[in-house]
C-alpha cells in the first residue's frame, strides 16, 4: 500500500518574490498589460504636469519643424557625402535624387538658424522668476535642436517632449535635463504640447510637423483649445505644401478660418507676431 508523500516544506522565499507579491507600484510587468493602458496614459498626463508646476512653468511657446532641418555644417557635410557617392556611379537615378535631395537640405539650413534665433529671442525676454513662454519642442534633432539651443544660449530653460519611435529618436542635448520628457502615445504627447502653449510656431517640416499643425488647427477652429497665434514660418514653403486658400474657396473651411495662421520670415516678425495677438486679446479682456 502506497504511502501519501509528505508536504513540501513552506518555502518563505518563494512567497516574498513571487510578482503577485510586488506593490502594484513597483510591478512593470503589471503597467505593461493591456488592460492598463488607460493609466499609463494618465501617468503620461500627471507626471509633466507636476514636473512643469514644480519649475514654476507658467506658460509655453512650442516650435514644431522637421528632424531633417539641420545646420549648414552638417547639411554641407551630407551633401558632400551624397555626392561622394555619385562620383562612384554617376548613373544612379537613387544617388543623383540623394545629390538634389542633400542640395534641398541645405537651402533649408537657414531655418535652423532662425529656430535658434527665436529660441534666444523669446527665452531671453521671458524667463524671469516664474517662467512665462518657455520654449517647448518634440525634443529632437532638427529644428526642435535649434529651437532648444537658442534658449540654451541665453541660459534659459527648455522643455523637450520626445517620443518612442521605430527608429531611435534621442533628445537633443540643449534641452533642460530636468524638463525632458519621453511619451510612447502620440496623443498624450500633443495633449502636453497645448495645454500651457501660448504660441505655435511652425517651421518646414514633414508628416510629423503636418501632424502637429492640423491637430492645433482643429481643435482652434472647434474652440477645444485657448486661443494662440499659429505662427507659419516660411509662406512661401508652406504655401506650396498646402493650400489654405484653395480649401476655402472649396468650402470646406470657414474664410474666417484663414485668420487662425500667421506667416512670418523672421524670428523678430515671428516674435513681434505672438506679441500682438496677445496685447489685443488683453484689449479685449480675454486675457
Amino acid at each position: 500500500m502506497s504511502k501519501t508523500p509528505p508536504p513540501e516544506t513552506p518555502d518563505l522565499k518563494k512567497i516574498l518574490t513571487s510578482p503577485t507579491y510586488l506593490l502594484a507600484e513597483r510591478d512593470i510587468a503589471l503597467l505593461a498589460r493591456p488592460e492598463l493602458r488607460s493609466v499609463r496614459m494618465q501617468l503620461e498626463i500627471l507626471k509633466p504636469e507636476l514636473v512643469l508646476n514644480e519649475h514654476r512653468v507658467l506658460s509655453t511657446i512650442v516650435v514644431f519643424g522637421g528632424t531633417r532641418v539641420v545646420e549648414e555644417r552638417e547639411a554641407k557635410r551630407r551633401l558632400q557625402a551624397a555626392q561622394e557617392l555619385l562620383a562612384k556611379d554617376p548613373q544612379s537615378p537613387a544617388r543623383q535624387r540623394g545629390v538634389a535631395r542633400a542640395e534641398r537640405v541645405l537651402a533649408k539650413s537657414h531655418y535652423y538658424d532662425a529656430a535658434r534665433k527665436f529660441g534666444s529671442i523669446v527665452s531671453e525676454a521671458c524667463q524671469n522668476g516664474d517662467r512665462d513662454y518657455v520654449i517647448t519642442t518634440g525634443g529632437g534633432p532638427g529644428i526642435m535642436e535649434g529651437a532648444n539651443r537658442g534658449a540654451h544660449d541665453v541660459g534659459a530653460e527648455s522643455i523637450g517632449l520626445n517620443i518612442t519611435l521605430p527608429e531611435e529618436q534621442r533628445p537633443n542635448a540643449y534641452i533642460t535635463p530636468e524638463l525632458c520628457f519621453q511619451f510612447h502615445y502620440f496623443g498624450m504627447r500633443k495633449l502636453n504640447f497645448l495645454l500651457r502653449a501660448k504660441a505655435l510656431v511652425v517651421f518646414p517640416g514633414g508628416f510629423g510637423t503636418l501632424d502637429e499643425l492640423t491637430d492645433a488647427l482643429t481643435l482652434r477652429q472647434t474652440g477645444k483649445m485657448q486661443p494662440i497665434p499659429i505662427v507659419m514660418y516660411g509662406r512661401k514653403y508652406w504655401e506650396q505644401v498646402i493650400d489654405f486658400q484653395f480649401l476655402a474657396d472649396e468650402g470646406v473651411i470657414a474664410d474666417e478660418d484663414l485668420a487662425l495662421l500667421d506667416y512670418a520670415e523672421t524670428p523678430e516678425e515671428a516674435w513681434e507676431n505672438i506679441q500682438r495677438f496677445h496685447a489685443e486679446l488683453r484689449a479685449k479682456g480675454k486675457q
